[in-house]
């Protein structure tokens, strides 16, 4: 068995094979986790988890999404248009209430993609306060929260790290994608979050990962932290993992993040499909 603990198998880039993709990754024993950007999309991640027994959603609002902005995605919504919306806790509450529903998010801070027609110390202010208002939901629910950041390492720890030295975010949660550093990833799990691993540890290094010899730096991430400290997760459909590198992701595919997660750490892959799948049903309350 494996968890892809972050797709997106909700989205508009599914409208013609979801059923297919779903049916692949089920009938290979892969469970998945449809993670919500907004509001709209976060409906849809709990109608298609509430059609099949293996699928759960989460509910969020992705930091992209609280401005329009120049940027578009055709993946995500068959326009391709940033909408622009207001964290709405009753909206996202009701969703959350859902059986289906395993996590609050993803939210976070993005520092990567700041619209340039915006004042930029202002939006920073604002996706501060929305992060703080998904982190109050989650807390009252006492659901695990999945945070997306980029750039914005820093600023993101010290928001989880007040959280949690006063008490709250009990069930902790996932920092997905996983792009900042190892001494960013390490205090991480200190404070009792998961490190989602996404296909990405599967590309080869960068020129500018040279000091770290063979590998890049989320490869020596993975090389340095427990297995107990991981998920794997595609991101689907972005960042199809080797062999597949620059085509539509999907769930299937999370077996070749677990692949390189096993020959990184000297394990089996069975070894790193259960560790991992365990590490994910803990995390979201999934028996």
């Amino acid at each position: 068995m494996f968890f892809d603990s972050h797709c997106h198998i909700h989205f508009h880039s599914y409208e013609q094979n979801r059923v297919d993709v779903i049916k692949r990754s089920l009938d290979k024993g892969i469970f998945l986790l449809t993670v919500g950007t907004q509001k709209e999309t976060s409906k849809k991640a709990i109608e298609i988890a509430e059609q099949y027994d293996g699928i759960w959603a989460s509910v969020g609002l992705h930091p992209n999404h609280l401005v329009t902005s120049e940027f578009e995605d055709t993946d995500e919504l068959a326009d391709g248009s940033n909408i622009s919306e207001v964290f709405d806790q009753i909206i996202y509450r009701s969703l959350a209430s859902h059986p289906k529903c395993v996590a609050i998010g993803e939210c976070g801070l993005d520092y990567y993609r700041l619209p340039s027609n915006v004042d930029r110390d202002e939006l920073i202010k604002v996706q501060k306060q929305t992060v703080r208002a998904h982190f109050d939901l989650a807390n009252e629910l006492e659901l695990p929260v999945i945070i997306h950041c980029r750039e914005a390492y820093a600023d993101q720890l010290e928001i989880v790290r007040e959280y949690v030295e006063n008490g709250k975010l009990k069930k902790r949660g996932v920092v997905h994608c996983f792009g900042g550093t190892l001494d960013d990833a390490i205090k991480f799990v200190d404070l009792g979050f998961k490190i989602g691993i996404t296909g990405v540890v599967t590309f080869p290094p960068r020129k500018s990962d040279k000091t770290l010899n063979e590998y890049s730096v989320i490869q020596q991430i993975v090389r340095n932290l427990s297995i107990q400290s991981l998920l794997i997760e595609t991101d689907a459909p972005y960042l199809a993992p080797a062999p597949h590198r620059g085509t539509q992701n999907e769930p299937a595919y999370v077996v070749f993040v677990a692949k390189k997660i096993a020959e990184l750490k000297g394990l089996s892959e069975q070894e790193v499909a259960d560790a991992t799948t365990e590490n994910a049903k803990m995390l979201f309350g999934i028996s």
